[in-house]
């Protein structure tokens, strides 16, 4: 094995290629979402309905990357990545000239498609090209660009609706998206570790089969399910709290809100260092309990304490992301890219089941219904953590 060491020049390409490559498919997979409260007044449907714009992407993305993971195999990691990133990029600009919600909502559905290539495959690029001992620290410096990029998305489309339209927003965020995908194709290492072999469904079958009878395993790729599903959930309905009195918050406030993402590049990276220090069974449930007490102060109604709820809840998730996605690329012996997408598969099923279901506890019981359903996931989550620990 050839890996990339720490700090030699292919590493700080590699970083700085996968942060680009979180980056954009973020900025782009959740712009709609400080948008849900303009999609409701203007197309004049429930918070629920406008939920399907971001449920939509995560819900196709999540089974596509099954696929990504297969046609890796065969194309290799690199290109499928590049090809994804490209086509996201201009697929957002071409979703900015939606004429009604219906087609608004296809179109998503197949921007969830063409964005599968990079999560589905990052992660298993990491565990495969870098030396054990800075995988946590990369798998961190990757998520970090994935909570930059889903911060700078929602804060510029919020700044340009405000000024010009939901559409500018859309279109502008796709253009910056596609210079960053070129400087990607250009400075990525091409994988060492990773040979192309021909697609053998019996063999991508037998892959996930694998690792669908480890339990430990997955238990931890369940995890995805909550977490995901928790964070989205949160994000979805906070602007429709925040644009009704007494706080009546503009677009372009609700877009800054997102800025709290930079404490999840801090977490992505720390708490991703500390579980490679001690252990990551102890570091998840001290990041999950983070999440929760982050949650439950978003009950107090001072605009303040709602904020520092709101950072400390994408700290603690940004966490057991960074610390989880790792321990998988850890846990799977063979066949890390199926193991990732996996867990990837119930990460973004959460945001895209979870994510509108959490629309019926806004409606019927408002913002104190909406915490108790985000903070009965993320305490189921303490179970499946523990159960991940056993060795088969």
């Amino acid at each position: 094995m050839v890996y990339i060491k720490m700090n030699s020049p292919e590493y700080v390409k590699a970083s700085i290629a996968l942060f680009f490559g979180g980056f954009v498919t973020f900025s782009i997979l959740y712009t709609t979402q400080p948008l849900l409260p303009v999609f409701s007044k203007e197309f004049h449907i429930s918070a629920a309905s406008a939920s399907l714009t971001v449920s939509a992407s995560t819900g196709t993305l999540a089974f596509m990357m099954l696929i990504a993971a297969s046609l890796s195999d065969v194309l290799g990691k690199k290109k499928i990545m590049i090809i994804s990133m490209l086509l996201t990029s201009m697929l957002s600009m071409f979703i900015a000239m939606s004429p009604n919600f219906p087609l608004l909502v296809v179109f998503r559905t197949l921007l969830g498609i063409s964005s599968a290539g990079i999560p589905s495959l990052a992660m298993a690029y990491v565990a495969e090209e870098f030396h054990p001992t800075a995988i946590g620290k990369v798998m961190g410096l990757y998520i970090s660009g994935t909570s930059i990029g889903g911060m700078a998305g929602r804060i510029i489309t919020g700044l340009l609706t405000d000024f010009f339209s939901w559409r500018t927003a859309l279109f502008s965020i796709g253009a910056l998206a596609l210079i960053l995908s070129i400087v990607f194709a250009f400075i990525l290492p091409t994988p060492k570790n990773s040979e192309k072999k021909p697609f053998n469904i019996e063999a991508v079958i037998k892959a996930y089969t694998v690792h669908l009878k480890n339990k430990p395993l997955l238990s931890l790729i369940f995890l995805g399910f909550l977490f995901m599903g928790s964070f989205v959930t949160l994000y979805n309905y906070i602007g429709y709290l925040l644009s009704e009195p007494p706080y009546s918050f503009s677009q372009s406030l609700l877009g800054f809100l997102f800025i709290v993402y930079i404490f999840g590049s801090f977490s992505s990276v720390f708490l991703g260092k500390k579980a490679d220090e001690h252990g990551h069974s102890a570091t998840l449930i001290f990041a999950v309990a983070l999440t929760i007490s982050g949650a439950i102060l978003t009950l107090f109604p001072p605009v303040l304490v709602k904020i520092i709820g709101i950072s400390l809840f994408t700290y603690g998730f940004f966490g057991c992301h960074s610390i989880a996605s790792a321990w998988i690329g850890e846990r799977a012996d063979k066949n890390k890219a199926q193991a990732s997408s996996l867990y990837l598969l119930f990460y973004y099923l959460g945001s895209s089941l979870v994510g509108t279901f959490g629309g019926y506890f806004w409606i019927h019981f408002h913002w104190a219904g909406v915490i108790l359903f985000i903070a009965t996931l993320l305490l189921s989550s303490l179970p499946f953590i523990r159960y991940a620990e056993k060795r088969l």
